[in-house]
């Protein structure tokens, strides 16, 4: 039975596709339960890159699924961060900040993006420099108009292209930063019989604004008991398994659904609701992002 609360992602088309990655999304326009939050997942393929863009009204906090990515940004005051994320590992992206990613590896790199809105405004780099002319942007590099006339223009992003030369890795991307967040190696918040909780939030990962992470098991005999957050709302990915959740509305209608790897779901601030892992020889892996 469908769910206003589930939405199979990974039966999408993809928004989004190009010779460097794909994008499926998931915003008010296509998931109408969504409030103050979107989601997307971001496949980039061998050498591919997500093009320099920004999004206007939302901070972003990305997981890294499979692979290994190079992020680059640029924030106010001339803030410049470079760092590797690789699976299991977690990244913020403050609103505004012109930031790229690029696959360093061999395979195709996974990524889940969560967003402080429920339709983010996206401006690509690409698109924007097309609504300048040669003069404008002679002059803001300092060099003469001629230099851009060959510059192709269009208002129509590139979303993601491929590196030609191979990718150059600085050592600084490698140390400790504080735009990432080892959340799979961390230490659970609640680990028993039934299952654990990792937890990326502000008291623990200063740099977060208004969203937090948490990675949940279920094992075999799991079940997450019933409970509601008071202050928040609730948008989680099925990473593996399958599982089954019910969930209490205002007119006291409970809406039970199963959901299983590729599935997203949202629970509005204050609703019951519980989860059950359905599988007995197999762990259920949840991916749950807070806006608060």
């Amino acid at each position: 039975m469908a769910s206003s609360h589930l939405f199979h992602l990974s039966q999408q088309k993809p928004q989004n596709k190009t010779q460097g990655g794909m994008r499926l999304v998931a915003a008010k326009h296509n998931f109408p339960t969504l409030k103050g939050m979107s989601f997307y997942k971001l496949t980039l393929f061998p050498k591919g890159i997500r093009e320099p863009h920004w999004h206007a009204n939302a901070d972003e906090l990305g997981y890294c699924l499979k692979g290994e990515a190079l992020v680059t940004f640029y924030g106010t005051g001339n803030l410049r961060e470079v760092f590797l994320v690789k699976a299991g590992e977690a990244f913020f992206i403050p609103s505004g900040y012109l930031h790229q990613i690029v696959n360093t590896g061999a395979e195709e790199s996974e990524l889940i993006l969560q967003f402080s809105s429920d339709e983010p405004e996206d401006f690509a780099l690409s698109s924007t420099f097309g609504m300048f002319s040669d003069a404008v942007l002679g002059n803001t590099w300092g060099v003469t108009k001629s230099v851009f006339a060959e510059m192709q223009r269009s208002t129509k992003e590139l979303f993601a292209t491929l590196q030609e030369m191979p990718v150059c890795i600085p050592e600084n991307a490698r140390y400790a930063n504080p735009y990432r967040f080892d959340l799979q190696n961390s230490s659970p918040l609640i680990v028993n019989e039934g299952g654990c909780a990792k937890v990326a939030r502000q008291d623990g990962w200063p740099i977060l604004r208004c969203q937090a992470l948490y990675f949940l098991l279920l094992t075999g005999t799991g079940m997450r008991e019933p409970h509601w957050h008071p202050e928040t709302a609730e948008l989680g990915f099925v990473r593996t398994g399958r599982g089954r959740m019910s969930i209490m509305s205002p007119d006291r209608s409970v809406d039970t659904y199963e959901m299983s790897a590729g599935d997203i779901y949202f629970i509005p601030k204050g609703y019951p609701h519980h989860i059950e892992n359905l599988e007995n020889e197999e762990e259920l892996e949840l991916l749950i992002f807070f806006d608060k």
